[in-house]
């Protein structure tokens, strides 16, 4: 830790801002940290994504590129080394959507609706060249992580994956495996911004794109409107669906099933996710959210594209009661990673 403070020391001394103020931002599922810097009236913030990670901070400045001549409000890149994994970034504020919907619920379909339109808009032009396309086996591979880590940590044992498997990839296939779009992945209140002072979609500051890829135009939609750290409106998530289907010209029912089936595969990846980070990496906050993801799975799985899935879930992967969600936390370190 010394020596990552002293190397971001000499970054921002090279950068010119040697001398700022300097305030820890956020941190977040991965080891990526963030600060605020302040210089006189001006600000910017320390992106401190540390090398051999799964974050790359190249990928991060290519997709802020690809973004913003799009003309969306990604942060622009002041200066960057992503050897070292250090990268100074426009300061796009404190108005986060979580943070203003918090204080006034009301204004969930007005800052939603915008959030959509910019989906739309970077799901309709070309994509990056390069970019990960996943296979349908792929994704379902993912979700895996349920029973790897969720279940593991319930019940002290890994099912065998087999069936699981299979169910999930044939559900992708059918439903959510038809041509790829750009999405950003992890699309949700806690990664947008609002920006009243902008005009347009550039409204929405957007952050945590770098791992974007190729994949299913519902997936984003997804992650925006069935999140893991905040409940939306039932009329506001009905709304939005309506909204991007309109706009992309999909199909309600065939739409219907693709939201359900990327969704359960969303939540089931999820698990395993929030239970990892607390098995391995002590990070606790992730656990009390482990009830509500449940919950969008259950909705998910009630589609009737997921029937065998459903069966499957219901014998492999046990409820989080309180009883489960204590084991989970007495089986974890009590000292964060980092």
């Amino acid at each position: 830790m010394a020596d990552r403070a002293a190397a971001a020391g000499r970054f921002l001394a090279q950068a010119g801002w040697g001398g700022a103020v300097r305030r820890h931002l956020a941190g977040d599922a991965s080891d990526r940290r963030y600060e605020r810097l302040r210089a006189g009236a001006a600000t910017a913030v320390l992106m401190d994504n540390p090398p051999g990670g799964a974050d790359d901070p190249a990928a991060f400045v290519a997709m802020a590129r690809h973004l913003r001549s799009l003309g969306l409000s990604a942060p622009e890149i002041r200066v960057a080394d992503t050897r070292a994994g250090f990268l100074l970034l426009e300061d796009l504020g404190d108005d986060l959507y979580a943070r203003l919907l918090e204080a006034d619920q009301s204004r969930e379909a007005e800052l939603y609706a915008v959030a959509v339109d910019v989906l739309v808009h970077v799901q309709s032009g070309a994509a990056p060249a390069g970019l990960p396309n996943l296979t349908a086996a792929d994704w379902a591979q993912a979700a895996g992580f349920a029973l790897e880590w969720y279940a593991f940590a319930a019940t002290g044992k890994r099912p065998d994956p087999g069936a699981f498997l299979a169910a999930l990839k044939a559900a992708l296939v059918a439903h959510a495996d038809g041509p790829r779009v750009l999405i950003l992945r992890d699309y949700h209140a806690e990664n947008l911004l609002w920006l009243p002072g902008r005009a347009g979609l550039a409204r929405v500051g957007l952050l945590d794109f770098q791992l974007g890829q190729m994949g299913q135009p519902g997936y984003d939609l997804v992650s925006l409107l069935q999140d893991a750290r905040r409940d939306v409106a039932p009329t506001t998530e009905t709304a939005m669906i309506s909204r991007f289907a309109a706009a992309t010209g999909a199909a309600t029912e065939t739409f219907a099933a693709q939201y359900a089936v990327l969704g359960a595969q969303r939540a089931l990846r999820i698990l395993g996710i929030f239970a990892r980070l607390r098995l391995m990496a002590g990070k606790p906050g992730y656990v009390r959210l482990i009830p509500r993801v449940w919950g969008l799975l259950q909705r998910n799985l009630a589609h009737p594209a997921l029937a065998d899935l459903r069966g499957l879930c219901e014998t492999l992967l046990p409820a989080p009661t309180v009883d489960i969600l204590s084991r989970i936390e007495s089986q974890c370190p009590t000292t964060p990673s980092r």
